[in-house]
């Protein structure tokens, strides 16, 4: 994206609009005044910039802010504040309570009394660095962009802790067939709700089986090969993209179909059944910040964030592994960050041993060890710099 900025420097054209869809993705604090340098040339040559974004420097320096929310999801959707940045801490608005508030949650650090060893590291830029990562408190990875950080921890760490799982925010499978009910294994346990409560068979309510409408097999939609060009899909006309066949839908549970009940968001699931062995996966999704999802969402239509997020959810209930993440906070809103540290420690409280690859001060503020890594990137990096 840089590259492609760069390249725009040196265009002569003006009247141009730009679209930026969070730009600062990965970038240290340091880069990210130059990446600022860069948008307001662009402006200064007669263009306009619209930048989509949760970091607050690049917030800060915007000329012009519009505000979307109150919330995520259906929660969501309207325009909370359009005008100069001063405004917004005038407003409703949760980006204005966290771009101009200064309480923020406080941590009492954990201190290590045992440590993990990396010795004479030397993969790609790494100069022969040992270091010493503390067993079951938070630990930041800190550094400019190519100073090594990476390098240390996937290559070199993983390789010789192959039990470490890396929780990162790449898609969970490609199958519109899974969703968070499914991910989470609570859709068996609603299934069964069903069944108990209409006198019929589990497998009747599960659009993979006998439940699902003959016509789209369950998939709510139709696809249309076409040549040279990608598949069209359409929603069933049969079923209407509700996935069952009509004499399922007709069989309700506490008033509600199973096509309605994954129609439901998490929030609204989680008061609708009063069963706990349903509840206590719902309570997880919504102590992730992931309660605006719908039950029966697919999970290829989540972000990169949300899909992290989701499998965090299933690992707060384990206790003494280590967890890798990479730049978690990436597509996250300021107060959804102060969410992510409460997930992070209920994970460290639970003597789980936590490494954050990370740029964002807010996390690292809140880090119990740091290791810091540079001092630029490339062949100028790969040392370290304090631990």
């Amino acid at each position: 994206q840089r590259v492609k900025m760069s390249k725009q420097l040196d265009c002569n054209l003006v009247d141009m609009l730009y679209v930026l869809d969070e730009p600062s993705i990965g970038l240290h604090p340091r880069d990210t005044e130059k990446l600022l340098s860069i948008l307001f040339r662009l402006k200064e040559k007669g263009n306009s910039v619209f930048v989509v974004e949760h970091d607050p420097d690049i917030i800060r320096a915007a000329e012009w802010i519009v505000d979307i929310g109150p919330k995520a999801g259906k929660l969501g959707g309207n325009v909370v504040y359009n005008g100069e940045p001063a405004g917004l801490q005038h407003t409703e608005s949760i980006t204005g309570k966290y771009l101009f508030e200064t309480n923020r949650p406080r941590y009492k650090r954990k201190v290590a009394t045992s440590f993990f060893e990396i010795k004479n590291a030397r993969a790609n830029n790494l100069k022969n660095v040992s270091v010493k990562i503390p067993k079951g408190v938070l630990t930041c990875v800190t550094g400019v962009a190519g100073s090594g950080k990476s390098s240390l921890i996937h290559q070199c760490f993983v390789k010789q802790h192959p039990e470490a799982i890396v929780v990162d925010q790449s898609p969970i499978g490609k199958s519109s067939r899974a969703n968070p009910a499914t991910f989470m294994g609570v859709f068996d346990q609603i299934r069964k709700e069903f069944a108990t409560a209409t006198k019929r068979e589990a497998s009747l309510f599960s659009f993979n089986s006998k439940g699902a409408c003959p016509k789209c097999n369950g998939q709510g939609t139709l696809s249309f090969e076409l040549h040279f060009l990608d598949a069209v899909k359409t929603v069933c006309d049969e079923c209407e993209g509700k996935r069952y066949h009509a004499d399922v839908l007709e069989l309700l549970y506490h008033g509600q179909s199973i096509a309605d009940v994954l129609n439901m968001t998490i929030n609204q699931a989680s008061e609708f059944f009063n069963v706990p062995r349903i509840d206590k996966h719902l309570k997880l999704l919504q102590e992730v910040g992931l309660g605006y999802l719908k039950l029966g969402q697919s999970l290829s239509s989540l972000s990169g964030g949300e899909a992290q997020r989701l499998k965090i959810a299933t690992e707060l209930k384990n206790e003494g592994n280590i967890y890798i993440m990479d730049e978690p906070t990436t597509g996250l809103h300021l107060s959804d960050i102060d969410n992510f540290y409460r997930i992070v420690k209920r994970l460290v409280d639970k003597n789980n041993t936590v490494i954050i690859i990370e740029h964002n001060l807010d996390i690292i503020k809140y880090a119990d060890w740091i290791i810091d890594m540079g001092p630029e990137g490339g062949k100028a990096g790969g040392e370290l710099l304090f631990e």
